[in-house]
């Protein structure tokens, strides 16, 4: 057994109609389809898509990090 952990980052780019927060939700739920052991995230970039001078899409850029698996 292993005293230290080993990590690896991978970058998204989620996104939502709604809010920031539901941007941030929708990457991580999509990447737990597929990337096991995710244990931090941290927002890189925030932007938006604007429509007739509203906001139309939230898109947040993360990092996520996650264990690397040993047996």
């Amino acid at each position: 057994m292993s005293d230290h952990h080993t990590y690896k980052k991978v970058e998204l780019v989620g996104s939502s109609p709604s809010s920031i927060e539901d941007a941030i939700g929708n990457a991580l739920a999509e990447a737990n389809k597929s990337i096991k052991h995710m244990e931090w995230f941290e927002v890189i970039d925030t932007r938006g898509h604007i429509k007739d001078g509203k906001v139309a899409h939230y898109q947040v850029t993360l990092k996520i990090g996650f264990r690397i698996a040993t047996s």
